[in-house]
Order: C-alpha cells, then sequence, then structure tokens
C-alpha cells in the first residue's frame, strides 16, 4: 500500500528490493508513476475497488498548513473494510474536519495515524501533533489508534516519550498505542 510518493513512503531501495509482481495498492492519481517503476500488479483506487474481499476506498489528507501544505501536494489514505472490520489508515495528515468527515462516514474500528508534529524550519506541522491525536480520540471513542511514523524522519518535533506522556494524561492508554520499530499489531 502506497498513499503518496514522498521518499519516506516510496523510497529508491524499496523499489529497488520489492518483487515488481507483488500487488501495490495506491492512489489512481499516483499509479502510473508506481508503473513507471517496473511494477506489474497495481490496484489503482480512483475512489474504491473491491480487492480478495476486502473493499478500499481512498480519503483524503492534509499535509500541512499554507504554502507548506501546497507544496506538500496530494497525499491520501485508505479505509480497509471487511464484513467484520474497519480500519482507516489516515496518512501523512494533520488533524481537521476531513478526517472527522471519514470517521464519521466509515466508523472505523481501528484507526492508524502519522505522528511526531513533524515541522519544517518555518511553519506549522505536517502530519499530526499528540493534541490532534488527543482530538481524534476523543472524536472517535469507541475505535483504537495506532500511532506510527514518530522518529522515522528527522524533522518529528515530538517523540514516542513526550506522545505517550500526552496520550496517558489523557487517559487513553488503554487504546491509544503507540508502535516501536518493527513491531507487529494484530488487529482482533
Amino acid at each position: 500500500m502506497v498513499t503518496h510518493l514522498h521518499p519516506d513512503h516510496w523510497d529508491e531501495k524499496a523499489i529497488e528490493l520489492l518483487d515488481k509482481n507483488i500487488p501495490v495498492i495506491c492512489p489512481a492519481a499516483i499509479s502510473e508513476q508506481i508503473s513507471e517503476f517496473g511494477f506489474k500488479n497495481i490496484i489503482s483506487v480512483k475512489t474504491s475497488v473491491t480487492w480478495e474481499n476486502i473493499h478500499i476506498s481512498t480519503t483524503e489528507g492534509q499535509h500541512g498548513t499554507g504554502e507548506i501544505g501546497e507544496k506538500m501536494g496530494l497525499v491520501n489514505g485508505f479505509v480497509f473494510k471487511t464484513e467484520s472490520k474497519t480500519i482507516y489508515i489516515v496518512g501523512d495528515s494533520i488533524w481537521y474536519e476531513g478526517i472527522a468527515a471519514e470517521i464519521s462516514k466509515h466508523k472505523p474500528q481501528h484507526i492508524v495515524v502519522a505522528g511526531g508534529a513533524a515541522t519544517f524550519v518555518m511553519g506549522d506541522p505536517i502530519i499530526m501533533t499528540s493534541d490532534d491525536i488527543v482530538r481524534l480520540c476523543q472524536y472517535a471513542p469507541e475505535a483504537s489508534v495506532l500511532v506510527t511514523h514518530l522518529e522515522a524522519v528527522s524533522h518529528c518535533k515530538e517523540d514516542r516519550t513526550f506522545i505517550q506522556k500526552k496520550i496517558n494524561e489523557n487517559n487513553l492508554q488503554d487504546r491509544c498505542f503507540i508502535l516501536q520499530d518493527g513491531e507487529v499489531y494484530s488487529f482482533d
């Protein structure tokens, strides 16, 4: 699954190592670019598609605000829905009304967010801050929330310890989890 083509999501080493026949799920807007790297089994999602009994929908994201948000370009997330589970992978986005609308529309049991408040020298964060994560948890009180992306890029202003403290302060530790590098999480 590829949400967008920034180098921390679609890097040269992965392109080199991945079998060109593996299924690659991506928004329709980037499918042609992915095919140019030799990938042959692209599942291009314009709005939604069903693949192996999983209904997959694309969602929009907001990768920052103002001029920086515009320069970051198009980013997407995905909702994966089976008969019994719905998982919303927000992708690289800040909290904004579009995320709330997707939660209201799809009612996911699980939500995966990019956290860490990544920020450039100037401007606002381009992914969720700890405050954004708390707002999301409050908006979706029945969902479990997984926080990823932390310390994956050098411009994250909030680390795991900082975000865990905010989670604990808001009594969300029973349903908001920070994944460690290499950790596997099962959506039971």
